[in-house]
């Protein structure tokens, strides 16, 4: 079974979203499991300290390699073989092939990141791949955590009802998603495009294709740069 293992000062922030809508449904049905580990119980002292100042200076806090490591030696064998990843800016894009592949792992181990960050050296030590969900900085790694958890959960067997509907979506083919209509036919003067109505499947696919590609070139060009340079290599 799918598993997702939080490690975080904040475990009560979990499931949080992830308790509602599919992936909810998903978790009270059994298709995947989470558990939310709090770092400060491996804390220091009397109160239980999980952090320290930067060396050589600077603002904010760190978190401290030795605590951190010991949080997850606690938990985790060391034979476990799901990825290791730590929420960061830092870190590489996410991506919807990565989170395909996170999805057909069997789980994932995720670090929530607070303060100014982490000790390098417990990255390195225990095999921590950073991963961004964007070029922006959250409080913590905690929302990240559950982006990355919900996008790979909604992927898993049973959870969506159609199963395309995992490979018929943005990112997937390379381009951002064509438009989608429904009824009513009319709205406020606007009309559903004709070619959607005339039954003809060839040339809906050949209009849905046309409008992902001048959607991605409108609002994501360097998608479809790389899109056509795929398909280029195929050939």
């Amino acid at each position: 079974m799918w598993r997702a293992e939080v490690f975080t000062l904040f475990p009560d922030m979990f499931p949080g979203p992830l308790g509602g809508s599919l992936a909810g449904e998903a978790l009270q049905r059994g298709l995947w499991q989470l558990a939310a580990h709090d770092i400060r119980d491996q804390g220091i002292g009397r109160h239980r300290a999980v952090d320290d100042t930067p060396t050589g200076g600077g603002p904010g806090m760190v978190m401290r390699a030795d605590v951190l490591a010991a949080s997850l030696d606690a938990v985790l064998q060391k034979d476990d073989s799901r990825p290791r990843l730590v929420m960061s800016p830092r870190g590489r894009p996410l991506t919807q092939a990565r989170v395909r592949g996170l999805a057909d792992s069997g789980g994932v181990i995720i670090v929530c990141g607070r303060f100014e960050g982490i000790d390098e050296r417990v990255i390195a030590a225990r095999g921590l791949e950073e991963v961004s969900i964007g070029d922006y900085v959250l409080s913590g790694g905690e929302l990240a955590a559950m982006v990355l958890i919900d996008a790979c959960v909604r992927l898993l067997p049973g959870v969506m009802g159609k199963e395309a509907s995992g490979t018929d979506e943005s990112f997937e083919n390379g381009l951002l998603e064509y438009p989608h209509y429904t009824k009513p036919r009319a709205f406020e003067g606007r009309e559903i495009p004709a070619v959607l109505l005339s039954g003809d499947h060839a040339k809906i696919e050949a209009w849905r294709r046309a409008e992902a590609l001048r959607i991605t070139q409108e609002r994501r060009p360097e998608l479809l740069a790389k899109a056509v340079d795929e398909e280029a290599k195929k050939r």
